[in-house]
């Protein structure tokens, strides 16, 4: 154990933890590392890691594909632990609480959206404070943050999340992001029963999707490229699947939904679906955070007075939320549990879509190298 000393005098303790991450851009892989994680003071909780899941996220990040990874980079936003340590000014948790991590470890705490909770639109200096790659201050300050492919994290606990009993801790990481990115504009858009509601793509966040829409009361109809996931798309609770290649299929749906989720990772003609969307219909991108291949048409939003949007991960709030509902709901992410070791084959397989519908890590593998 080491220990630190901040500009406040402060002894501040930290361990050596193992983790899998990459050193620079031209990545070649994830590899084994060591990283330093302090222990908790104040309102901190240190969480014993036991699963994380394997978001698209981290594999864009890893590969600096958004311009702004931050080096070394341990990936991982689903987090789902035991507590092992609290800080003296924990109030909310005790030692042994099964709990969870989502996207975000800290905000500024002072604009308007992090006082309406909505910390995952924090407007502070450099927003909210990432799982991984973020600032472990919101002013900015600080070491870079390690995510979930470690076997320990500290964390304050106002940012982390209760396990509800009932779910299966294998499979609830990824709830933590997929489930609450999926969940958070469908509560924002009022999704509700009756509603005519399109899910774009079947993967990761697709399959979630589905489920929860399905648990509101909506209509579902899932749009894939895939003729292979028409099946999965039923059992998840699709009233109707329709293959977004086929010209004819699309036309015949054309002012027919209510509102579209789009979990399209990469870019996209998002006018393909725009013409899918009824009177004051929205349509949310979840997936992509970049540019669309082409440039909307304003007639096609205009003469249905249509609407695009973006949302962004969940809040706080929301995230729990979103496992309580899915405990009520007996809802669970389709997840293959996978070894440490063979995270970069995970990335390959995510990157073929070969991945049926979320992998999770059994960090106990990396536990198992100390050993």
């Amino acid at each position: 154990m080491d220990t630190t000393t901040s500009e406040a005098t402060t002894t501040v303790e930290t361990i050596k933890t193992p983790a899998y991450g990459a050193t620079n851009s031209i990545f070649n892989g994830l590899k084994r590392m060591e990283i330093e994680r302090r222990l908790p003071q104040g309102d901190e909780v240190h969480i014993d890691i036991l699963y994380c899941g394997v978001c698209h996220s981290d594999v864009h990040q890893v590969k600096n594909d958004w311009k702004n990874t931050v080096y070394p980079c341990v990936p991982g936003h689903e987090i789902v632990g035991r507590i092992s340590q609290i800080g003296s000014a924990v109030t909310k948790f005790k030692v042994g609480d099964l709990v969870g991590v989502g996207c975000m470890v800290d905000s500024c705490g002072e604009c308007q959206p992090c006082k309406h909770g909505e910390e995952n639109y924090c407007q502070g200096p450099v927003s909210w404070t990432a799982t991984y790659n973020g600032p472990m201050k919101p002013d900015g300050s600080g070491a870079n943050t390690f995510g979930g492919y470690s076997t320990n994290i500290t964390v304050k606990e106002s940012f982390v999340l209760r396990i509800p009993e009932g779910l299966d801790i294998k499979a609830a990481a990824p709830i933590l992001c997929a489930g609450v990115t999926t969940y958070s504009p469908m509560k924002h858009w009022n999704v509700k029963a009756g509603d005519q509601v399109g899910i774009v793509g079947l993967g990761g966040l697709g399959h979630m999707a589905v489920k929860l829409a399905k648990a509101l009361g909506a209509n579902v109809t899932v749009l894939t490229t895939s003729k292979d996931k028409v099946a999965d798309a039923e059992a998840f609770g699709a009233h109707e699947v329709i293959i977004s290649t086929d010209a004819a299929a699309m036309k015949q749906h054309e002012a027919t939904f209510d509102f579209i989720l789009n979990t399209i990772p990469d870019a996209y003609d998002i006018s393909d679906y725009v013409s899918l969307l009824n009177l004051d219909g929205t349509i949310v991108a979840v997936g992509l955070l970049g540019e669309y291949k082409k440039p909307l048409n304003n007639m096609d939003m205009a003469t249905y007075r249509r609407s695009v949007a973006g949302s962004i991960i969940g809040s706080i709030a929301e995230t729990q939320e979103v496992l309580d509902f899915c405990a009520e709901h007996n809802i669970l992410p389709e997840v293959q549990m996978i070894q440490m070791q063979d995270i970069n084959k995970a990335f390959d397989d995510l990157l073929d879509k070969e991945v049926r519908y979320r992998h999770v890590i059994d960090m106990q593998s990396l536990k198992d190298e100390e050993a």
